[in-house]
């Protein structure tokens, strides 16, 4: 390891860091616009200048020189703060005095930079040049006059979403950043760029003028959007979440956020249930609590134990441990979470887990993925699957071709290819050192795939000394949780069908087929008017993800928790808090008051839920019957961005899959 000097401070740096990052091993702070730890290195804003010893006798951009044995840097010295003083004038001669109107105030790199860093005056006289705005779609607002050149945003499109629709154009003065053709980026992933930007020229469009840094409250929590578990910072003001950020995570997200996660949030304050309705004659009415609660209470003596529940995509951990201790106490086990008709066995939850990991999926050098598109269902998967592929991972893929932003051989859409895998397949895992499989939920409902799946980890040797190169890629944020707490019949949710429940308790069920409970009594437990809400007997209004703190489990097994940001609107409660009042109405109260004992009891009887971080799954895969698997692969989500309650009621999420997946034009009013 290279010893350097840093301001007379002696330190050991690993071989390839460079001096900005030594430096800020040593404790060093380093103004910075154009590095980033993730992307790759621009050097071209000159902002990170130091002094080094043995050198030329002028400042040096830290960020693209290599740490060198022996080195002497020095970062305070007077050359070095008149050299940042001059690049700071030269960034700020044709920045607009916008500080007042822009969103970034605040929170902007180059407020601070420039207090920290440059000077009190500036020394240009002339006209500043004007850039025109250029169109990046929903999501991203542009005032490219504050752009300073930095290209964080091009090298993000590049090499994280890679999705190459960001550029220059121009050369010196002249240069612009632009989206080619002026359409709207395309990925997924479009937001981080504002995030990225050290200057306001890329902003959050659907929070533009919403609220100063300052006035938010900001909570951690968990993204239900998908099963990823993405570490989020909801900002609130009031009783609104204003946006979602996302929080560093290296094992889960590192710093990214989908374009869902950011802005579905605007979703929370539409078509909400705020107050509890009943079904009286045909038609659904406003009612009280107490109503409610003998409505359900009469259908439930009548029922007996002839009573079911289904989950949503969305739930947490809390509400599913309380519905179902609700349903033991009322003699029954029927419980189930695949609403969409799933059916996989999942007695072996190491079998159904992604037991590679998120970050883990960087390493494997072969990838086959079986009936599932990363991009959609899980986008920051997607972009693990990059790095693998850029280390010289090769990805072979059965199901529908669709771009996944790298190179991926495809082998066809029919689940029979999984029986006799090509030569090109078995050769490259024959070869690898960690191969992995990645089976999608468009894989598990034509019969016979799990076991086919499970049948390759012997012949294509995916469990290794430290490896288990077996994944199951869930889309829901509620799945692996349901799991763990038993919402999973051996014949998914046509058994529950077959069984004609009498009650049947919805939990932010709206993807399920109604009319095959159409003699049930429905309660629907859910914080958005959809279809479960449109076709139950009861509507009992629950809280939002932001509105609860909550357990959710993500597809690796990771146990996280979120905490509650505002309270929900109305009459609407805690979902766990309904189920206890409900249960104190059957005349069958649940042993808890309060969300610390319901934990407690959740810890005894599933141990894996009563600490957080990733729960170990020993490797017991079932016994399946052999079975030959066919049939076409289809992917579950068909759009993007309107996957659930929340999105369908975001008018952001709604305007993105208009006009990034379906081609509706808008027109942008001039500003």
């Amino acid at each position: 390891m290279p010893s350097v000097k840093v301001d007379g401070i002696e330190i050991e740096v690993p071989a390839g860091a460079t001096v900005l990052q030594a430096c800020e091993l040593a404790g060093r702070e380093i103004p910075r616009f154009c590095y980033h730890e993730r992307l790759s290195i621009a050097g071209n804003c000159r902002m990170c200048l130091v002094e080094v010893k043995p050198g030329p006798p002028k400042p040096q951009a830290s960020c693209a020189l290599p740490a060198a044995d022996g080195q002497e840097i020095f970062t305070t010295t007077e050359m070095v703060k008149r050299a940042r003083e001059g690049v700071m004038e030269f960034l700020l001669i044709n920045h607009p005095l916008d500080c007042p109107i822009c969103d970034q105030g605040g929170e902007c790199d180059l407020q601070d930079q420039s207090i920290a860093f440059g000077k009190g005056h500036t020394r240009y006289e002339l006209n500043k040049r004007a850039v025109a705005e250029k169109y990046m779609g929903p999501i991203v607002k542009t005032v490219m006059t504050r752009c300073i050149h930095c290209t964080r945003c091009i090298r993000f499109a590049q090499e994280v979403a890679g999705v190459e629709e960001i550029g220059a154009i121009g050369r010196g003065e002249g240069m612009e950043i632009t989206s080619y053709l002026e359409k709207a980026v395309s990925s997924e992933l479009s937001g981080n760029v504002v995030d990225l930007c050290p200057v306001g020229a890329l902003t959050s469009k659907p929070y533009a003028f919403e609220a100063r840094p300052w006035e938010l409250r900001k909570t951690p929590s968990i993204d239900v959007m998908d099963a990823v578990g993405t570490n989020i910072r909801l900002d609130s003001r009031g009783r609104q979440v204003l946006r979602a950020l996302p929080r560093i995570n290296e094992d889960v997200n590192e710093e990214w956020a989908s374009d869902r996660t950011r802005h579905a949030v605007d979703g929370l304050v539409v078509n909400r249930l705020d107050r509890p309705w009943v079904r009286r004659e045909g038609r659904l009415v406003p009612a009280r609590w107490d109503e409610a609660f003998a409505a359900v209470e009469a259908a439930a003596r009548e029922a007996g134990s002839s009573v079911a529940a289904i989950h949503g995509e969305l739930v947490e951990v809390e509400a599913l441990y309380a519905a179902q201790k609700l349903l033991e106490l009322l003699g029954s086990t029927m419980l189930e979470g695949r609403q969409t008709g799933l059916a996989y066995d999942a007695t072996s939850l190491a079998a159904v887990n992604f037991n590679t990991g998120i970050a883990g999926i960087e390493h494997a050098d072969a990838i086959l993925l079986v009936g599932t598109n990363p991009r959609w269902e899980a986008p920051l998967v997607n972009t693990r699957l990059r790095k693998a592929v850029k280390r010289g991972a090769k990805v072979f893929a059965i199901g529908p071709e669709v771009d996944l932003t790298y190179k991926v051989e495809w082998l066809g859409n029919d689940a029979s290819l999984l029986a006799k895998l090509p030569k090109a397949v078995t050769e490259a895992f024959g070869a690898a050192e960690r191969p992995a499989i990645i089976v999608g939920g468009g894989a598990l409902k034509p019969d016979g795939v799990q076991a086919a799946s499970l049948a390759l980890v012997e012949s294509l040797g995916l469990i290794r000394e430290g490896w288990n190169g077996y994944n199951v890629l869930h889309f829901s944020a509620s799945r692996m949780g349901g799991l763990i707490l038993g919402w999973a019949r051996p014949g998914g949710i046509a058994d529950v069908i077959a069984a004609k429940p009498k009650l049947v308790l919805l939990l932010g069920a709206d993807e399920i087929d109604f009319t095959a409970f159409e003699g049930a009594f429905k309660v629907y437990i859910g914080h958005h008017g959809e279809a479960g809400a449109a076709h139950a007997d009861i509507i009992l209004p629950g809280a939002a993800y932001t509105e609860k703190s909550g357990t959710w489990v993500n597809l690796e097994g990771r146990v996280q928790r979120g905490e509650r940001a505002v309270f929900p609107p109305g009459d609407a409660r805690e979902d766990w808090t309904i189920l206890r009042a409900l249960s104190g109405a059957l005349g069958k109260p649940l042993p808890f008051d309060d969300l610390g004992q319901l934990r407690a009891a959740m810890g005894r009887d599933f141990p894996q839920l009563a600490e957080e971080g990733r729960a170990s799954f020993p490797w017991s895969p079932p016994s399946l019957p052999a079975g030959k698997p066919k049939g076409e692969i289809a992917y579950p989500i068909r759009d993007f961005y309107l996957t659930n309650a929340i999105c369908r009621a975001s008018e952001t999420m709604r305007r993105c899959s208009a006009e990034i997946l379906h081609g509706v034009e808008y027109a942008e009013a001039a500003e």
